[in-house]
């Protein structure tokens, strides 16, 4: 009996979540006393998982799972978990797991708990804690089917590195036929993804027009952020819809999150408050968003802005 992980990845890498989860499985695993089993699709090298915590590697190969389809990698998941006894399944909190997480629930008759922010806090009965009421709270959820799920809140758990050797095996599982055609993905290649970022630099009606995003682009260059916007900002068409983070955009788990100009409405704040460090700068000392804050600047982001650049800068010149 070992516990199970999916592994995500992209054009042959792993993201960085599929280490966080696989540390997160090996915690589970040795509050278990069982092993980590991993399944990745079309990786080439899956070596890196043996430092996360993994025993063996399913290693899946095939140019139809190229695209990513909901019910077919639940159905490849589902064939892993059945094959390894597994009674504990991990994945991560991305959208592509969210998507198939509903449907390899039902497949495995498994109860499923989202957006878990540690490990187990008991086995018996198996316990998890997770956040509720779009992050405002923590609730401490027990699990009692046979087969349990758990999706780990994105930078929640943290990367935890173990020495080991991860063994590798061939997984051929069928595949389900799908009414789902991929014709094409348009993708940013050139940006950090908000998904994936530990820093995220957001920016709001505060910067006054699009011609002014300039600077919280260079800022999040110097951080190695990914920039983000509030959704007036793209409903105005200043910024594309996918920087749009809040309640109804995309959520963030940034280890540290900085907004620029915003005003913190609380569909803005819901969806941001799972973020472990939020900077706010504004020239509204009134603004919700500093309620909300652990740090705050009261000033114009045109002036405090550029001084931040240069001093972040400065701090990273070789001396």
């Amino acid at each position: 009996m070992s516990v199970l992980v999916y592994t995500e990845s992209e054009q042959n890498k792993f993201k960085k979540s599929a280490f966080e989860v696989a540390s997160y499985a090996k915690a589970v695993a040795d509050q278990l006393g069982t092993t980590v089993t991993a399944v990745a699709i079309n990786i080439d090298d899956t070596s890196a998982l043996g430092n996360y915590g993994v025993d063996k590697v399913l290693t899946v190969s095939n140019s139809e799972l190229n695209s990513f389809n909901a019910k077919t990698y639940a159905s490849v998941l589902q064939q892993g978990a059945e094959k390894e006894s597994a009674k504990v399944v991990v994945l991560s909190s991305s959208a592509d797991s969210k998507y198939l997480t509903p449907l390899l629930a039902v497949g495995l008759d498994a109860g499923y708990a989202s957006n878990v922010v540690g490990a187990p806090l008991s086995t018996s009965p198996f316990t998890v804690k997770r956040t509720a009421f779009t992050n405002k709270a923590f609730e401490n959820t027990e699990i009692t089917s046979d087969v349990k799920i758990i999706g780990v809140s994105n930078n929640a758990f943290g990367l935890v590195e173990n020495s080991g050797i991860a063994s590798s095996e061939s997984f051929a599982p069928s595949l389900p036929a799908s009414d789902v055609k991929v014709e094409s993905i348009d993708k940013a290649t050139d940006k950090v993804t908000i998904a994936d970022a530990e820093i995220v630099v957001s920016g709001g009606r505060g910067l006054k027009g699009p011609e002014n995003w300039g600077m919280v682009e260079e800022l999040a260059d110097v951080l190695g952020a990914a920039t983000a916007c509030s959704k007036p900002v793209s409903d105005l068409g200043w910024r594309p819809h996918s920087e749009h983070v809040g309640q109804t955009g995309k959520p963030v788990a940034s280890n540290l999150y900085i907004a620029i100009g915003i005003s913190g409405a609380i569909q803005h704040l819901a969806g941001i408050n799972a973020s472990k460090v939020k900077v706010v700068i504004n020239t509204d000392p009134e603004a919700p968003f500093f309620k909300a804050a652990d740090y705050g600047v009261v000033g114009d982001a045109f002036e405090v802005v550029p001084q931040l650049i240069e001093k972040l800068k400065d701090f990273k010149a070789p001396q």
